[in-house]
């Protein structure tokens, strides 16, 4: 049986037969964040890409096709993270008895990179702070590798939306926002009203006629028609421009990689998860190492010691991170932090009363603040193929340059790296070497795609933005699920907990809700400081019961079921 919680799949489809230019934002029932199907689910930040990936998977599409329309989608509609001039990562989980695999987008440091190079710091929203691109690239080899129908199909899409516009609604108000602090012109030029001369209304349309043309090219000619040709020669021209360091000749060297997903198993479930140059999949397999040494359901979700157990698994794990993670084509990564027996001694390490003093665990290391503004979004087809893609342009908008003539928006994402090698200061801080910057080095990332399978089929997709947070909110989700049986929309919707190490402090969504006081209190006296907290956009998927259930996140996001 299927049940249409967005509007009627049968109008999905024949906006898309009809080549209709734009999406109806205003069909939308009341709860477009949820969406069941038997024939597939997709669920992401925008409306827009939700509805073409559900239109992909009615043409016949399989999970990977629609996970790249999506994507291009994205990159006109949810111009501050979704994008062409960014990176990411996609894990694929075939269904069919395929190994999973892991494709590996994420920027690198361009050519003229040196390891000192961002000592003196200064604003990230200039040319300089560009990584050479890859989710162009990604989606390419994701296709070759996984994709059935033709390539052209699945960045069209997202070429009509650009060329034929999408009514605004709540992104006015962030773009309105975005223009008044931007010192970038052509940025003001295209994304502006009237170059920025009104300030944009819900209702307004906004057409992307640039980026439209810089999709085109890569719907007709794939990599070529980013990395090199026209695209190349006018985002060449921008760094020159703009006296930053990407090169034609790094568009040209560029290329994703697939690698194998880190994979750990949890209450019977075998998980899948990001491997370096993320830290996403080591950090979450330590953790649910350790918390698979206690019986949490047994205790309640919000018991204290529950609590505190996961607080005190995601101090470990993020220390961990802290000193050894980045990309493992550069560094060695110890073997020993995916095992169950480093798990169990970390799990013996937590005092059951009190919480551990994060210094304790190690000198405070400096590294790079991650933004929060990043998209992820989930996809299964009726096959059971599943992706949990997460990609980025770093902080909101990236570095803010969009390229002349081309109409996309660059990355800012070389700030990810630790940016004062060997520095020391009075509180203990260095620099860690894991995560200097190095000449097509890719920096390390947070981004943390995961999918949860048992016995062959999938049960859980999901991931999240959020910078550093991502990993704690894909922790949440992943326990709401499979330790406490929680619904999907309940496992999504329920306050986070956050930890991170340093600072020494817990986020915790709920600190404030009369609820959780005692929590809370009881929490402080165990040697936590709880503040207020929160997370990212765990646009998920459940399956059960041969049933796709999809919640998004956000009340703007949008969950699109499929029928054929």
């Amino acid at each position: 049986m299927f049940r249409a919680c967005v509007y009627p799949v049968r109008r999905v489809s024949l906006i898309f037969v009809l080549a209709l230019l734009v999406v109806v934002p205003n069909g939308w029932a009341q709860d477009h964040r949820n969406a069941t199907s038997e024939h597939g689910v997709a669920v992401s930040r925008s409306v827009e890409a939700s509805d073409v990936g559900a239109a992909i998977l009615e043409q016949g599409g399989n999970a990977v096709d629609a996970a790249i329309a999506i994507g291009f989608a994205l990159a006109v509609t949810h111009p501050s993270a979704g994008n062409i001039g960014g990176g990411g990562f996609m894990l694929v989980y075939p269904g069919d008895g395929r190994d999973p695999a892991f494709v590996d987008y994420r920027e690198k440091a361009p050519l003229a990179s040196t390891e000192d190079m961002y000592v003196d710091g200064g604003s990230r929203k200039n040319h300089r702070w560009v990584g050479v691109p890859g989710t162009v690239a990604g989606f390419v080899l994701a296709h070759e590798q996984f994709g059935t129908l033709p390539w052209e199909n699945l960045v069209m899409p997202a070429v009509r939306l650009a060329e034929g516009g999408f009514v605004l609604n709540s992104l006015a108000d962030a773009l309105n926002r975005a223009l008044e602090r931007s010192e970038n012109d052509e940025f003001k030029r295209v994304y502006g009203k009237n170059g920025g001369a009104e300030a944009w209304q819900a209702s307004d349309r906004l057409v992307l006629s640039d980026l439209g043309r810089s999709l085109r090219r890569i719907a007709e000619q794939g990599n070529d028609g980013f990395y090199a040709g026209e695209t190349a020669d006018l985002l060449a021209a921008e760094m020159e421009q703009g006296d930053g360091y990407i090169s034609k000749e790094d568009l040209s060297r560029y290329a994703a990689v697939l690698r194998k997903p880190i994979r750990t198993t949890f209450r019977g479930n075998e998980i899948f998860s990001a491997p370096p140059p993320s830290s996403g999949g080591i950090a979450l397999t330590i953790m649910l190492g350790i918390l698979e040494h206690f019986d949490l359901k047994s205790k309640g979700r919000w018991a204290p010691q529950t609590v505190h157990l996961i607080i005190e698994s995601m101090r470990r794990a993020y220390a961990d991170r802290a000193r050894h993670l980045g990309d493992s084509d550069f560094i060695e990564i110890p073997a020993h932090l995916t095992t169950k027996g480093y798990a169990r001694e970390l799990a013996a390490s937590i005092n059951l009363r009190q919480a551990t003093m994060s210094e304790k665990l190690g000198p405070r290391l400096t590294e790079a603040e991650e933004s929060p503004e990043t998209t992820h979004y989930s996809v299964i087809d009726r096959s059971g193929m599943a992706v949990s893609n997460t990609y980025t342009l770093e902080q909101g908008y990236g570095s803010g340059v969009v390229v002349t003539g081309a109409g996309f928006l660059l990355n800012n994402e070389m700030g990810d790296f630790n940016r004062n090698p060997g520095v020391t200061n009075r509180q203990g801080s260095i620099g860690t070497p894991a995560n200097l910057v190095v000449a097509e080095k890719r920096m390390l990332s947070s981004m943390t795609p995961t999918i949860a399978v048992r016995d062959g089929k999938v049960v859980l997709v999901t991931g999240s933005p959020g910078g550093r947070t991502i990993i704690n909110t894909v922790l949440n989700v992943t326990l709401n699920v499979l330790e406490f049986g929680m619904s999907l929309r309940n496992a999504v919707d329920a306050p986070r907990l956050n930890m991170q190490w340093f600072p020494d402090r817990v986020g915790f969504q709920g600190v404030e809700d009369p609820a959780f006081a005692d929590l809370v209190k009881q929490l402080t006296v165990m040697g936590h400081r709880v503040t207020r907290g929160g997370g990212g956009d765990a646009n998920s998927i459940l399956a059960k019961d041969g049933t796709f259930i999809g919640a998004a996140d956000n009340e703007n996001g949008g969950a699109s079921a499929a029928r054929r």
